[in-house]
């Protein structure tokens, strides 16, 4: 009995957790059971056969088993779109992976506490990418990151002591590069024109919101997300967004992301990438991304080696095109959609507190 009434209180909080996931109320206690996924799914499929095992009354362990279902069902259709089952969104790009038209981005969270700085530096050198960009730096990181701007001559360094701190070096030229608060006092973009050495252009976002946390509301990472994918979607420039979204792939606020920017998931299609939190592997998610325009094919994808930090880097490698004709674009915001969005920055502009910084995790 006491096995079954365990079972039966699982089963009602992961129904419970499921449901409340797709609230959309921009309050961390709401966007935090969005990321656990995964785990939900694995601890349910648990939970099937000890259900079948120990709970005797048949109208019981009928009742819990179709509780189970509907998580199982709903868990695995939320994530399914990142399976190889799901058709890819990202283009694979067909021509020279090392052209005048490509370009290279590794992005890093280094954590301002982690003081790593020579595996950072060799892991950058041994990737080489075109572009590196560097979140929650201090002073010490910028220092310490200084020698991987040789042969990256073109650099925006905006050190922060709050965990929001942004360091960019890239290979090729910046133009009209901006640093701007979008939303939250204290939480830096970085926002930027590549030009490639073909001379095309593109428009570069990068971006560190927020994280969700369970006491406090989520309404400064849910309006920097919608106010970036306005941008690149405004912007007749092609877009990439990249850094520590602070949100899952799967969430619905992503997902209302790329609706409003029309941007792809080079995910979609081909893999979790999961690269939070280092630390523990049975609790990792997919919380650094690159979003780009649909003018950009994939080249590479890949989650580097763990280097210190709480999150792993990830480099990606892209080809800039004439065309997105054959692009599968992410379905177009509706009405909804946009009456969502003017929510979320009303619920922004009346927060009124400082950004949530690293003390949260102790």
């Amino acid at each position: 009995m006491t096995a079954a009434i365990i079972l039966t209180a699982v089963t009602v909080f992961l129904l419970f957790a499921t449901g409340i996931s797709f609230a959309r109320i921009a309050h961390g206690f709401v966007r935090v059971f969005a990321f656990p996924r995964l785990q939900f799914l694995a601890l349910t499929l648990v939970l099937v056969p000890l259900t079948v095992w120990l709970v005797a009354p048949a109208m019981w362990m009928w009742s819990l088993l179709a509780g189970q279902a509907i998580v199982l069902v709903v868990q695995a259709v939320s994530i399914a779109q990142f399976t190889p089952r799901r058709k890819r969104q990202s283009q694979r790009y067909q021509g020279d992976p090392n052209g005048k038209n490509t370009v290279s981005v590794l992005s890093y969270n280094v954590k301002m506490s982690n003081r790593d700085y020579d595996r950072a530096i060799e892991l950058v050198r041994d990737a080489d990418p075109d572009i590196a960009i560097f979140m929650e730096t201090d002073e010490a990181w910028a220092r310490a990151l200084k020698p991987l701007s040789e042969g990256r001559p073109h650099s925006v360094s905006h050190p922060l002591e709050n965990s929001y701190g942004m360091v960019l070096m890239s290979r090729h030229e910046l133009r009209d590069t901006k640093v701007q608060y979008l939303v939250m006092e204290g939480v830096p973009s970085i926002i930027t024109t590549v030009v490639l050495p073909d001379d095309q252009s593109l428009r570069l976002f990068c971006v560190h919101p927020e994280p969700p946390v369970p006491h406090v509301d989520s309404a400064g990472r849910d309006a920097e997300l919608v106010t970036v994918a306005k941008l690149a979607r405004e912007d007749p420039m092609p877009a990439i967004v990249c850094g520590d979204l602070n949100d899952v792939a799967w969430s619905h606020t992503t997902r209302l992301f790329q609706r409003i920017s029309r941007l792809l998931d080079p995910r979609v299609g081909r893999g979790f990438y999961n690269t939070f939190d280092t630390r523990f592997w049975f609790m990792r998610w997919p919380l650094d991304h690159l979003f780009h325009d649909a003018r950009l094919h994939l080249i590479a994808m890949k989650r580097l080696p763990d280097i210190g930090s709480d999150h792993y880097p990830m480099y990606f490698k892209l080809a800039l095109t004439a065309s997105a004709d054959e692009a599968e674009l992410p379905e177009a915001a509706d009405a909804t959609d946009r009456e969502e969005c003017a929510e979320i920055e009303r619920d922004a502009r009346e927060v009124d507190r400082d950004a949530i910084g690293t003390d949260w995790e102790k």
